[in-house]
């Protein structure tokens, strides 16, 4: 089931991941916000994995252009795309992560303009609503 997901931070101007469209591995179309964190995170993982070269490979497809200095000044973050961690996720593990932190709080979960407050809340992925995941960063102060 294909649905679009972009990705928000509090205090940024855009969006961290705008509007991507992925396909999920389920055909219901109405799961819980348990089963579809769990879903979502097997894809990244698998991507992740997809991502992965060999110690002996070369990185030449993400060689920095003309244009790219712009781009790392508007984002502020130097990167070339290449994944130099050779460790396999494991899915089971990646997936409670994502679960603890959202009970915890660490993002909030919404779709169209609903949010998602429980794990046990149904979303209905028929109805192409966007699904958006805020990260939300805490405020350091000290204590009075």
């Amino acid at each position: 089931m294909n649905i679009n997901i972009s990705v928000k931070q509090l205090g940024k101007k855009h969006p961290v991941l705008q509007e991507k469209s992925i396909s999920l591995d389920t055909s219901d179309s109405v799961v819980s916000v348990r089963t579809f964190l769990e879903l979502i995170v097997k894809h990244q993982v698998e991507l992740f994995h997809a991502s992965s070269f060999e110690w002996e490979d070369e990185d030449t497809i993400h060689l920095p252009k003309e244009n790219y200095l712009p781009i790392l000044t508007d984002t502020g973050k130097v990167g070339f795309g290449a994944v130099y961690n050779h460790n396999k996720v494991d899915i089971a593990k990646a997936q409670e992560n994502a679960i603890v932190a959202f009970e915890d709080g660490l993002y909030a979960l919404f779709q169209g303009d609903d949010q998602l407050e429980s794990l046990n809340e149904e979303i209905d992925l028929s109805q192409n609503k966007s699904i958006t995941f805020i990260r939300l960063t805490f405020l350091a102060g000290s204590y009075w």
